[in-house]
């Protein structure tokens, strides 16, 4: 049976998997990415971890990579990513072939992550899929009938990027009032520390709201109704047959999802409905999804 490894390049931690063909996950590994180490000592991490592999798998076939965009699938090259510091034009793929002397994959983290979980997690069964990781940053991919939707420039689904607070917060390199500046896990976290001096993130903020705290409770609607108008543009966009939300912030428990449906059908026609689950793959969607890359 085929294997090849699937490389999850996250803002927080860096996940690298032995994968057969099936889609079964063989092994794993992981580390914290720390990305203000830089992109060299970060691809140092994953060429150690394909090379250790390799010896204990000497039948892979190849690599496939998922980082947040954006980015150029095509060439391999990671362009000016938000939440990973210094990685401007990284030729990635280039650099990971010649070192351990495999074909290698680039896409976006959200799509691999999107491509597993239709395929293999919640969106089984159904034909049209948009997947939405709301974690550090937010991403969204799309897939129909099993086929990834990367769009012409590979630019799909970089709906962090969507305006919805026009003329709004900044972060990064994005368009001020982006999505992802209003409702990631990395804005409810800032919010905290702006408007209640708390240092830790969006941990924090939810574990707060959970004790009652209302300011805290505030943020956390204040951000979901940014999420939930950006979900109403997709849905009039393309209409998917499902949403498959996943991501580090739907940790923070299943109200989240019930609350988000509710806010999102205020915002559609009458009448119009939108199914929504949470991710059933967890952090393995990612590492899932790249290694498919590299069996296509």
């Amino acid at each position: 049976m085929q294997q090849v490894i699937g490389i999850d390049l996250g803002g927080t931690n860096l996940r690298v998997a032995v994968v057969n063909e099936d889609g079964t996950l063989v092994k794993e590994t992981s580390t914290p990415t720390d990305s203000d180490r830089g992109p060299e000592a970060i691809i140092e991490d994953m060429i150690r971890f394909i090379t250790d592999f390799q010896v204990e798998f000497p039948g892979i076939t190849g690599v496939g990579i998922g980082s947040p965009g954006p980015l150029d699938a095509e060439t391999g090259v990671i362009l000016n990513p938000p939440n990973l510091p210094g990685w401007k034009h990284v030729p990635l793929t280039k650099q990971i072939r010649e070192a351990v002397n495999l074909p290698v994959f680039l896409e976006n983290d959200a799509n691999v992550a999107a491509l597993a979980e239709a395929t293999s997690g919640a969106g089984v069964g159904h034909e049209s899929v948009y997947y939405i990781t709301w974690s550090t940053g937010i991403g969204g991919g799309f897939v129909l009938k099993g086929k990834l939707q990367p769009g012409s420039a590979g630019y799909a689904g970089e709906i962090g990027n969507m305006i919805v607070q026009p003329g709004g917060t900044q972060y990064a390199t994005l368009n001020p009032g982006a999505l992802e500046a209003v409702a990631s896990g990395t804005a409810i976290g800032l919010e905290g520390k702006r408007q209640l001096g708390i240092d830790g993130g969006a941990e924090v903020v939810f574990n707060l709201a959970n004790k009652g705290n209302t300011e805290a409770k505030r943020i956390i609607d204040d951000a979901m109704d940014y999420l939930a108008i950006g979900i109403a543009n997709i849905t009039f966009a393309l209409d998917p047959s499902l949403f498959i939300l996943g991501g580090g912030v739907m940790q923070a428990g299943d109200e989240l999802l019930t609350s988000l449906h509710e806010k999102v059908h205020s915002i559609l026609y009458e009448g119009q409905k939108v199914e929504m689950k949470k991710a059933t793959l967890g952090g393995k969607a990612g590492v899932i999804g790249a290694a498919q890359l590299a069996l296509a």
